[in-house]
């Protein structure tokens, strides 16, 4: 099994030189594998990232969230789909498997969505997707600093909010005010949640498969 991530930079246009925003995702994507395997940009703003682990499916992508919004003006377009990978290429465009057919055609089925995933599991689909337009009314609406505390708590989960603070200039105050206007622990509540449903649901389908 194998999380695939469909995107796409929303307004991008607004932003003179991409590399503002392609810099930042690259150094994300990198940490996950390399150029063109594991992710790729293609059409100028989309691209295509493979997630190995399945359980970080959901926090990559909001990781992804928070980098993009940090940036005035965009926003970010994310189809997820877990599944199996039949055929890998030196291409991740050109990879195939039910991962890759999940996401591509719910990439393309989402109009008015910016988040939404698809798995072999229905019932894991059906509950995850209403936390997403939940999750989404409070993340569509990140200011710049919101999401810089976001990703910054994320990328080092060990930091205190006084440390994050003496990294920002600002008080371990204004963290926690920042934090919670991003709705950061209940976003952290949530993902720990994916994660459980996605352990559930692996075993079980390993047991059937």
């Amino acid at each position: 099994m194998t999380g695939i991530i469909t995107g796409d930079i929303i307004r991008s246009r607004k932003v003179g030189d991409p590399e503002e925003w392609m810099g930042p995702l690259k150094t994300l994507f990198n940490t996950l594998g390399s150029e063109p395997g594991v992710w790729q940009f293609f059409r100028g703003d989309s691209f295509q990232l493979e997630v190995k682990n399945v359980d970080d499916v959901f926090k990559v992508a909001l990781k992804m969230k928070a980098t993009v919004k940090c940036i005035k003006e965009l926003d970010i377009k994310l189809a997820i789909g877990i599944g199996r990978k039949n055929y890998s290429a030196p291409r991740i465009t050109e990879s195939n498997g039910e991962a890759f057919i999940y996401s591509g055609e719910l990439f393309d089925k989402m109009k008015k969505k910016n988040l939404a995933i698809r798995t072999p599991w229905d019932e894991f689909d059906k509950q995850m997707n209403l936390y997403f337009d939940l999750a989404v009314l409070t993340m569509d609406r990140w200011t710049q600093n919101s999401a810089e505390i976001v990703k910054m708590s994320l990328d080092s989960p060990d930091l205190t909010q006084r440390e994050l603070g003496e990294k920002l200039g600002i008080t371990q105050g204004r963290v926690s005010d920042r934090q919670k206007r991003a709705g950061f622990e209940e976003m952290l509540k949530l993902e720990k949640r994916f994660r459980e449903l996605v352990e559930q649901n692996l075993q079980s389908y390993d047991t059937v498969s």
